[in-house]
């Protein structure tokens, strides 16, 4: 736990020190693939859409006014950018929260739509962050992942493993591996892709099955208690 927290701070103060620059640095690469996937996404009326890891607030200018956005990020620095966006396109159907990702204090089945891009490398504990993201998404609602997985080709991966030290030290990690994430999440990938045909990032479009989960829970239960 207390290296998680340290962690924690540690992501708190890299992204602090970001927010001036994050755009400059990151905007080229990072604001394309958003756009493609928010503009991509079914978003009806009235529909509740959180965007985890808001940062500056690129995306807020990409959703449609007549739904409700929430934007989280753990770090305070990056969402003063955000609020300033905010203001100045008076966008007064989103709202904006300093929250831990991994610890979310939405309740249960809140969300239509999650969107999580450029995040899940960076958070300590990626495991949880999905866990808590099914939590707070609808059953059967969009869950949307944009994110660097490890290279399943052996090299490529092995220069991931070892430059993953140095990756860590500015704040992400580059040797996630996605096939982890779904078993220990029991993730329904619906569709993988890349934006490019030659990507760093992949495209990952989830379906929620809490319904099928939940079965799987109660199976496993069931054969315990018959043991």
């Amino acid at each position: 736990m207390r290296e998680s927290s340290l962690r924690v701070e540690s992501i708190k103060k890299i992204y602090n020190l970001y927010a001036g620059i994050y755009e400059i640095m990151f905007a080229h690469f990072f604001f394309p693939r958003q756009k493609h996937v928010i503009e991509n996404l079914t978003i009806n009326p009235k529909e509740k859409i959180l965007d985890v890891g808001i940062g500056t607030g690129l995306t807020l200018p990409l959703y449609p006014r007549y739904a409700r956005i929430v934007g989280i990020d753990l770090s305070y620095g990056m969402l003063k950018e955000a609020w300033k966006k905010r203001q100045a396109e008076k966008m007064d159907h989103t709202y904006l929260f300093e929250m831990n990702a991994e610890n979310m204090g939405f309740a249960d089945n809140t969300f239509d739509h999650v969107i999580c891009t450029f995040v899940i490398s960076v958070v300590p504990n990626p495991i949880q962050l999905i866990k808590e993201m099914r939590r707070v998404c609808k059953p059967d609602g969009n869950i949307i992942l944009v994110n660097h997985f490890k290279s399943e080709n052996r090299v490529v991966g092995k220069i991931e493993e070892i430059i993953n030290p140095l990756c860590t030290r500015v704040g992400w990690k580059s040797d996630l591996v996605l096939q982890h994430l779904v078993e220990e999440a029991d993730l329904k990938i619906v569709n993988k892709y890349k934006w490019k045909k030659i990507d760093l990032w992949n495209i990952v479009h989830v379906e929620n099955n809490k319904f099928d989960l939940e079965k799987k829970e109660k199976k496993e239960e069931a054969e315990n208690l018959e043991v």
